[in-house]
């Protein structure tokens, strides 16, 4: 490809997208960079305090039942409170938390704070996606979805390597920089970031009087968690399957860690000429695809006697990754009525949550009964179990608007025009929805101001 070429390319990326987005991206991005904690905590509690591998996976285990309860809580706040209020106060509170947590030496306290820190830290996923969904028009949220994706790994990339360094010198020294980086996010949100939540008139709110309990009855978008929670079970073995599999097969952290390095690297590379590639492809295709291959690609690891074709197979499932992430978040978007994005970001991000808690309890329960091998096989069952399960639900969808087979899903196609609570129209279907040559375009929402 030309210098010029490329040069469009990149132009076409990332133009037509609000300044507010790219606050919200410079946020992410900065948030990400200093995402130590993560990456060095089992060593900095097994190593650097002395405590057993048992107490670092507790840890773990209660870091992650933290983002399980924020999850939800998180939704209700971008929904009431706001998003802007939400991401200051979530990130706010990381900070602190993580801060916090530098400082303590009690192994009750470690694990109390380690539970706070991933309530907060969580807490700000629902309100993100919310604003997104708010700020960016229906025809770029898979463009910009995948923009913040890209970032996000950019950031952990980056991390990922400092965090080694760090923890080198000082292990305290990366609380402290993550919790200030975390409040430096917070300022950008206080200082360019306007509040996005659109403002109901009267009727509306009669209207869309969305609640935990609306999300949770609507039948179609549970539907779509469920596939995702699979799917999140499958990517999640690429950190806790893994590790556990290569040093059981007597390969080295060195090992793994090269290995593994290339899911980043390639999400780097390949995510935003890969979004180029799919932006305008039909969805259902596209989430098939994306979790055969996902599972097919963990499934492959059972074949890996090398530390070369465990990277090849990273290879495979960071592909899957890189279709499916943007893809199926502009699905969950498509199926939330804009006056409860929140409360439905939070479900979706629940079911995250639930697979990163759930994950390393099953991996390590069928390594030590059954055998690695039994593992990379349930990836490829479950991965083709969610394909099957997105070709009939998106099938559905399409039965239920009467669109032809070769159209997608975009909301633009009006699949996804914003819908109210309180009409008697099956789970996923957008009341007022207009399609046709002839259909009026419906006035975008109200945003309000700062």
């Amino acid at each position: 490809m030309s210098e010029a070429r490329l040069r469009r390319a990149a132009r076409e990326t990332v133009s037509g997208l609000p300044r507010e987005f790219w606050w919200l991206w410079t946020s992410t991005l900065v948030n990400r960079l200093g995402a130590f904690v993560a990456t060095f905590m089992a060593l900095y509690l097994t190593l650097d305090r002395g405590y057993s591998a048992t107490y670092a996976g507790l840890v773990a285990s209660l870091h992650g039942l933290g983002g399980v309860v924020s999850s939800l809580g998180g939704g209700v706040m971008a929904d009431r409170l706001g998003r802007r209020p939400t991401l200051l106060i979530a990130q706010s509170a990381t900070a602190g938390s993580v801060a916090l947590l530098g400082f303590m030496h009690d192994p009750v306290a470690i694990a109390a704070v380690a539970f706070l820190v991933g309530m907060a830290s969580n807490a700000s996923r629902p309100a993100v996606q919310a604003m997104l969904a708010d700020i960016v028009r229906p025809e770029d949220r898979v463009r910009a979805f995948s923009l913040n994706y890209w970032a996000i790994n950019l950031g952990f990339a980056v991390s990922s390597m400092g965090a080694g360094f760090i923890a080198q010198y000082s292990y305290l020294a990366g609380f402290l920089i993550e919790a200030g980086m975390t409040l430096a996010c917070a300022i950008v949100v206080f200082l360019k970031l306007p509040e996005s939540r659109p403002t109901a008139t009267a009727k509306q709110a009669g209207q869309d009087d969305v609640r935990l309990g609306t999300v949770l009855r609507d039948g179609r978008y549970m539907a779509v968690v469920g596939l995702c929670f699979l799917v999140a079970l499958v990517f999640q073995q690429g950190s806790v399957g893994l590790p556990v599999a290569m040093g059981r097969a007597g390969f080295s952290p060195a090992d793994y860690g090269l290995a593994i390095a290339v899911n980043g690297f390639l999400i780097v590379a390949l995510q935003i000429p890969v979004t180029r590639f799919i932006e305008h492809r039909d969805p259902r295709r596209l989430l098939v695809v994306s979790s055969v291959l996902a599972g097919y690609g963990f499934g492959l690891t059972a074949f890996a006697g090398s530390v070369g074709v465990f990277a090849l197979t990273v290879c495979v499932w960071t592909l899957a990754e890189i279709v499916n992430a943007p893809t199926q978040t502009g699905l969950v978007v498509a199926l939330s009525p804009v006056h409860g994005r929140g409360r439905y970001q939070g479900v979706y991000t629940l079911s995250w949550s639930l697979a990163a808690l759930i994950a390393p309890l099953m991996s390590g329960a069928v390594i030590d009964r059954f055998g690695a091998e039994w593992l990379w096989g349930m990836c490829a069952v479950v991965g083709t179990a969610a394909g099957i399960g997105y070709a009939v639900l998106m099938r559905g969808l399409r039965e239920e608007r009467g669109l032809p087979e070769e159209r997608g899903l975009p909301e633009e196609r009006g699949l996804s025009q914003e819908r109210t609570a309180t009409a008697p129209a099956p789970a996923g279907t957008d009341t007022g929805a207009r399609t046709g040559p002839e259909a009026e375009p419906e006035p975008e929402p109200e945003v309000s101001a700062a």
